[in-house]
């Protein structure tokens, strides 16, 4: 299994990195298609569990929310206080449940699957766009969150192989471990020190680097572990095959789902 993890690593990592470097119209059209792959794979887990959901306004609503996030980012960077987000949220919303009201049959439980679906994946992970975007320094803010995620990740899976003892929850990831937890957010948290070091140790201070790759490193476990939950409910292992040793894009981009617009208001109204 760590063969096929580490070959589709040699060849994603270098497509994510390039994405970021170039940024812009680039960057944008990789996120998107992360985030239209990631609603895919959601509506195919539930469609798995027959659980009702509404795949139509899944990609309807949540482009609609990219288109709000990165429009909200635009009155930002002008000095305008933005609520197009919160007006797209809202008509993500009225539209989610209008499209039930005039179904045939109609579910609010259908309804709640797609708008859990819309704001987990759409919402949130628009906020990479959001981070890259943050002058002057969001492309290295960019990089500190994807290393420390992946450096999290590694460490926790190296750590808990040859150190776990003590399952950190054996109903949601039977396979995940305090040990290791600790040992893949103390590798993370280093990670980004060494990223804070390598890119600006002159804007913000190692401590401030320090909380910011604790907070990411954390976050980012509890994101997977909210993923999981999501999949054992519908009993389901990986949200697809589509990459070799991770699964799917959805399992591959599960650490960012909480933490990604968690450090986008951190970056942007508490630290410098």
């Amino acid at each position: 299994m760590l063969l096929p993890r580490i070959l589709t690593a040699i060849v994603g990592i270098p497509l994510v990195l390039a994405a970021i470097y170039f940024g812009g119209v680039f960057y944008m059209a990789f996120v998107s298609a992360i985030i239209l792959l990631c609603l895919y794979e959601y509506g195919l887990i539930l469609l798995t569990a027959k659980k009702p959901v509404n795949r139509v306004s899944l990609i309807v609503f949540g482009i609609l929310m990219i288109i709000g996030a990165v429009a909200g980012r635009a009155d930002v960077q002008m000095g305008v206080p933005s609520n197009i987000p919160s007006f797209f949220m809202a008509l993500s919303l009225a539209g989610i449940f209008f499209v039930e009201v005039i179904t045939p049959r109609r579910s609010a439980e259908r309804a709640a699957n797609t708008l859990l679906g819309v704001i987990l994946i759409p919402w949130s992970l628009a906020h990479l766009i959001n981070i890259r975007l943050i002058e002057p320094y969001g492309e290295y803010f960019t990089y500190i969150l994807f290393f420390t995620i992946w450096a999290t990740d590694t460490g926790a899976y190296f750590t808990g192989r040859f150190l776990g003892k003590h399952k950190l929850n054996k109903e949601v990831s039977p396979k995940k471990t305090w040990e290791g937890a600790i040992g893949g957010t103390v590798i993370g948290t280093a990670v980004a020190l060494f990223c804070w070091n390598l890119f600006f140790p002159w804007y913000i201070t190692a401590v401030q680097a320090a909380c910011l790759g604790l907070m990411i490193s954390v976050l980012g476990q509890i994101s997977d572990l909210a993923q999981s939950i999501l999949k054992r409910s519908s009993g389901v292992k990986d949200s697809s095959n589509i990459l070799p040793g991770h699964g799917g894009f959805f399992d591959r981009f599960d650490a960012f789902l909480l933490t990604v617009p968690v450090l986008y208001y951190v970056l942007l109204y508490i630290l410098p």
